[in-house]
């Protein structure tokens, strides 16, 4: 499969998803969406970034930022299903011993997918992790675990008897995994990302990936899936932005002060249009920062030369997903300044749109990153190696 191959099936996996995108998302997690999931397991796009070495088209960052922002413009929680499935796949081309990728990988390539089980509450903080791997057992629980629920594995993170951080794959169906549909949040409801308990799940060695401390994921398999992160807030954006033209242009009534100036239609309304166009501008350039940044990553590689190589990639990938994530969220609210009060009717449900970019958006803090941009900018101050810029 080649980039525009990829692309084109992105785009008709997305025209299959659109129709049902606001059902799912009124659904959320009462109704597991198998056939959309069916869908993209089935369209080829799970396996794009599978190195060639290991039978995969080893297509990278700009292939993997294109096929994310179509989908998600079509259907963000859906989009964000695969979103550690391809950090997974990035993990094993960098850390994973032989048997782990010929067994994994060739799962993949059958349209097999990963799911998640990284995250955690109740601890200090977002790594401070209380999921142990004890005597070749796995036992904790996780949360926000996007994909597990219907995925063929789980890549489950835990600290091994020694404390250190590993990372281990695990059969969905594996005795003593339970993943749960309590999945409430008031975006990206169609994702199910609920609650995952692991009770004494046999861990098989060869599966078994470990890291060198509990605080080092690796910063360029973290950026790349920031990528994919950004990608999701940039198609969101498009996508309102998509529904508030058509709004104007199909359902849209002119104010009566729109009229009084002389205006016929909601689109002539100048305030309309230079709300309408300074919106277009900020989209158009998250799009393109996102583009720029998906260039970098592919000039830096999976595994970069040097810190200084690895941090330029980084912060490329941070501002991409710090404005687009900003973007995101106005256009969501500006759809409503723009298309007026019936555009707010529960029957159009264009309020998914902020709900998903606001739910997402706030994964890790868009402030941080600015941060490191500057500190970066001026003083060559290098980011911190934990994956999350």
């Amino acid at each position: 499969m080649t980039h525009d191959e990829a692309v084109a099936a992105a785009h008709r996996l997305a025209a299959e998803l659109a129709p049902g995108a606001a059902q799912r998302d009124r659904d959320g997690a009462t109704v597991v969406p198998h056939e959309a999931l069916a869908a993209l397991d089935a369209s080829g796009l799970l396996a794009i970034t599978v190195p060639a070495a290991d039978g995969g088209p080893g297509l990278g960052p700009r292939t993997l930022a294109d096929v994310a922002r179509i989908l998600a413009a079509a259907d963000p929680a859906l989009a964000q299903v695969p979103q550690g499935h391809f950090l997974m796949v990035d993990v094993l081309a960098v850390h994973g011993g032989p048997q782990a990728r010929k067994r994994l990988y060739a799962d993949v390539l059958a349209g097999r997918r990963f799911g998640n089980g990284l995250a955690e509450r109740g601890g200090r903080h977002a790594q401070d992790l209380r999921t142990r791997i004890g005597g070749g057992r796995l036992d904790g629980v996780k949360y926000y675990t996007t994909g597990a629920l219907t995925s063929a594995w789980i890549a489950v993170s835990a600290l091994g008897e020694d404390g250190r951080l590993v990372l281990a794959f695990v059969p969905r169906d594996a005795d003593g995994v339970r993943v749960d549909t309590d999945w409430d949040m008031v975006g990206q409801r169609a994702t199910i990302s609920g609650t995952a308990t692991f009770t004494g799940v046999t861990v098989d060695p060869a599966l078994l990936i470990p890291y060198a401390s509990a605080f080092e994921v690796p910063q360029q398999l973290g950026a790349r899936a920031q990528l994919f992160h950004a990608a999701i807030e940039v198609g969101i954006a498009g996508a309102a932005l998509a529904d508030a033209r058509d709004y104007l242009r199909d359902k849209a009534r002119p104010s009566t002060e729109a009229v009084r100036a002389g205006a016929s239609a909601a689109a002539d309304d100048p305030h309309v249009k230079h709300r309408y166009g300074r919106l277009a501008s900020r989209v158009r350039a998250a799009e393109a920062l996102l583009e720029s940044a998906a260039r970098t990553l592919e000039e830096v590689g999976l595994v970069p030369a040097d810190a200084e190589a690895a941090a330029r990639g980084s912060l490329a990938v941070a501002a991409a997903k710090a404005f687009g994530s900003e973007v995101a969220v106005e256009a969501g609210s500006e759809l409503f300044a723009l298309c007026g009060t019936s555009s707010a009717a529960a029957k159009h449900n264009l309020d998914r749109h902020w709900r998903n970019a606001r739910t997402h958006s706030v994964h890790d803090p868009v402030d941080w990153k600015y941060h490191h941009i500057a500190a970066f900018e001026l003083s060559g101050t290098l980011p911190p190696n934990h994956g999350q810029i």
